[in-house]
Parts: structure tokens; C-alpha cells; sequence
């Protein structure tokens, strides 16, 4: 389940990102009892956080906090002591999105503003799931499962 909170009140398509994440689970033979929380803010919050969580004072897209070391292929059976009692679920951990600089990066990259935010949600989401992009050869992965997920949706690249 994807949980989400908008603190911008920008009346984010909540449906469509919960398309991607369900792509994205269905991808990664994620079981419906995995959750994941997101928020959606601005951008004084994103860079206060960003300096609480990264000792880096400024503005960024999107930030990920994860509650598990997530080992693909996921098996549910792995996290017996992260299953939350009382729902059942496994928390995957919490994204944090800026929205404002999501706009921003639409605009420059030419795309809209949702295709921007379910890029934003799904890159967290991988990074959530143990993906980096620090390495060549992982953002090269990276990149690539990206890609495959939101070309599903028909939100690929224009």
C-alpha cells in the first residue's frame, strides 16, 4: 500500500502514483502487504530535512528513508520481525517528495509535471528497495528498471 500525505495541499494524482508504485511492486513480485509512506512537501521542509537526515543545506526532488536492508528478490518470510501486528503490513520505509522542485524539473525537462512526480516516487521507491545510483554500472540498473516501469504506464520519456 502506498500511503499518502500531502502537506502542499497541490492536489497531487494520488490514483497515478499508486499506479506506479503497483507497477512497481508487481515488477519486483513485491508482496500487497508491503506499504510505504509518502509525503509530499515543500521546499523549506525537503531542505531541513535534507540537512537533519544529509548534513546538505538545499532544496532537493525527493528523499528516501528506508526501515528495512530490503535483499531481492523480497520474500515476506525474510522480515518476520518487521510485520506491523495490528496491520499486518511491512513498512518498506518513507519518501519525501518536493513538489515545487518537482515542477521545476518538469519544465526544464520538457515533460509533465505528474510524469515528473511518478519518476520522483519510483526513483525513491527503488531507492527504498537497495537501488543506488553512485556506481556506474547500478545507475546504469537503476535507470533501466526506472524506464521499463514507467513505459508501462505510458510515462516514459517524451
Amino acid at each position: 500500500m502506498l500511503e499518502i500525505f500531502d502537506e502542499t495541499k497541490y492536489g497531487i494524482d494520488s490514483a497515478l502514483l499508486t499506479k506506479v508504485y503497483e507497477a512497481a511492486r508487481d515488477e519486483f513480485a513485491l508482496p500487497e502487504n508491503v506499504s510505504v509512506e509518502l509525503t509530499v512537501v515543500g521546499e523549506e521542509e525537503i531542505r531541513e530535512t535534507n540537512l537533519a537526515a544529509r548534513g546538505i543545506d538545499s532544496v532537493t526532488d525527493v528523499l528516501s528513508f528506508p526501515s528495512l536492508q530490503v535483499v531481492l528478490p523480497f520474500k515476506a518470510e525474510d522480515y518476520p520481525d518487521d510485520v506491523d501486528l495490528s496491520t499486518g503490513e511491512i513498512m518498506l520505509g518513507e519518501i519525501m517528495l518536493c513538489y515545487p522542485r518537482a515542477v521545476e524539473q518538469s519544465k526544464e525537462y520538457g515533460h509533465s509535471e505528474d510524469r515528473e512526480c511518478c519518476y520522483l516516487v519510483l526513483h525513491g521507491l527503488l531507492h527504498l528497495l537497495g537501488y543506488d545510483h553512485i556506481e556506474e554500472n547500478n545507475r546504469v540498473a537503476m535507470r533501466e528498471k526506472e524506464e521499463k516501469i514507467l513505459s508501462s504506464l505510458s510515462l516514459s520519456r517524451d
